[in-house]
């Protein structure tokens, strides 16, 4: 699993137990879902329309670091299938795991549109390939 993003657990991150609010962490597991699968589809009409079962292992508290790790399940037609772990930075120790969250690519009346992508692609990759097509040209 690659971890993409960091995220320091604030004041305003807790609940009233002073551990972090769940609701955040979701807000934030939802927002790499969605920034992951605009970029895997090059498109930016991308919507969250299913998320698995979450089970939360442990917590955070104030001043920890928390990374968001998310892989690819599958490409669908219209869709991309991943699933995330969010974990201590420091200890490695998961907070939470989700199995599947289901992003769709839409179009732009709002309809799923197909993507037309198959694999994972790294943008310095994408990159490349559009050098060396310049330098064809």
């Amino acid at each position: 699993m690659r971890f993409h993003t960091r995220k320091w657990v604030k004041p305003e991150d807790l609940n009233a137990n002073g551990t972090l609010f769940g609701g955040k962490l979701l807000s934030w597991i939802d927002e790499e879902a969605a920034l992951y699968s605009i970029i895997q589809l090059e498109s930016k009409k991308v919507v969250t329309k299913y998320i698995s079962e979450i089970n939360f292992m442990s917590t955070a508290v104030e001043g920890d670091i928390v990374e968001i790790g998310i892989d690819v399940i599958k490409f669908g037609h219209t869709s991309i299938s991943l699933n995330c772990e969010v974990r201590n930075k420091m200890t490695h120790e998961s907070i939470v795991t989700v199995d599947n969250i289901i992003m769709v690519n839409l179009d732009e009346k709002g309809n799923p549109s197909p993507h037309g992508k198959t694999k994972i692609e790294y943008v310095k990759d994408r990159l490349a390939k559009k050098e060396e097509e310049k330098g064809k040209s």
